[in-house]
């Protein structure tokens, strides 16, 4: 436990201290937010914000990583999966952002990559990092062994955690603190299972986002962009993968779930009546347009993420 608060507070100074140089950097970039012009219209004034933030906390996990854990293919899995969906997003940014492209990578493209890095996390998992091939089902200790379908669903994990966290980043403080929620769940899961190098990777993702949030809570001055939700997304799903809670993870992130949902319903709604089920979507934007205010909005899914949460660790009590 001592390795993983280390861990957690060494990533939290970091990103707390890297971010104000880093800020700077990205405005001289002129890397600034656009803004829908459909969405609520208080959302105008957040234009020009600085985004591709998520390299302030990626930098702080990194480093509290990098000093604390041992030189292994566990941790360089762990980090090298959260970089390259990082690394998905910053090109998706910065072709965006900074290069004025409106619709940075192809939609393809950036599944194929998503695909890649999920197949590539599933299959050394499966023959590297001993986590073989069988899934738990939540509530109860029944067992599905998949054999080499495994690495298919490890992949359908990452791209569905991965942009489901993109869906949820619409908020001031929004997804960074849902995940804050999800990564200290899985610090209580990994402590259980006495996993020293997955604790410490759940504790510095956890510091990352609470650092972050000291930036990026009401009103912003960083956003995280594709850079930070893309790798949010791959961290929470790899620690599903390496701690063998892939069908677990939609319970503890039923924040991103709902998000994704709304997305996923709007559309279906609108093609089969021609109106819309939701103000708009993702859900976030709902609650706004009723009348709640972005605060409001953000404290609501934070309490929401922490009843997830705790529903999750009482399914997995049962295994």
């Amino acid at each position: 436990m001592k390795a993983g608060l280390v861990a957690l507070l060494l990533s939290f100074a970091f990103t707390a201290l890297l971010a104000p140089p880093l800020i700077r950097v990205l405005q001289l970039m002129k890397a600034g937010q656009t803004v829908r012009d459909d969405g609520p219209r208080r959302h105008l004034s957040k234009a020009g914000t600085p985004t591709m933030g998520g390299l302030i906390f990626l930098i702080g996990l990194t480093l509290a990583v990098l000093i604390l854990s041992e030189r292994s293919l566990l941790s360089f899995t762990l980090l090298g999966i959260t970089w390259g969906y990082g690394l998905l997003g910053w090109i998706d940014d910065m072709l965006k952002v900074v290069m004025r492209r409106p619709l940075g990578l192809l939609a393809r493209q950036k599944l194929a990559g998503q695909l890649a890095l999920g197949l590539l996390a599933g299959i050394v998992a499966m023959l590297y990092l001993d986590r073989g091939t069988e899934v738990t089902l939540p509530f109860s200790s029944v067992q599905w062994d998949l054999g080499w379908y495994y690495p298919a669903l490890a992949a359908v994990v990452l791209v569905a955690t991965s942009n489901a966290v993109n869906l949820t980043d619409g908020l001031d403080g929004l997804a960074a603190g849902t995940t804050l929620l999800v990564s200290l769940a899985y610090f209580i899961l990994t402590l259980a299972l006495d996993k020293v190098e997955l604790v410490i990777f759940a504790g510095a993702l956890a510091g990352g986002c609470l650092g972050f949030l000291l930036y990026n809570f009401h009103p912003a001055r960083v956003f995280m962009g594709d850079t930070g939700s893309l790798a949010l997304g791959g961290a929470v799903g790899i620690l599903s993968v390496l701690t063998r809670t892939e069908l677990v993870l939609p319970i503890l992130g039923g924040v991103y779930v709902l998000e994704a949902l709304s997305v996923i319903l709007q559309v279906v709604y609108f093609r089969l009546t021609g109106r819309r089920l939701f103000r708009m979507s993702p859900l976030h934007h709902h609650f706004e347009l009723v009348g709640w205010s972005e605060t409001k909005v953000v404290l609501f899914f934070w309490v929401l993420g922490l009843v997830f949460c705790g529903l999750g660790l009482y399914g997995l009590s049962w295994s």
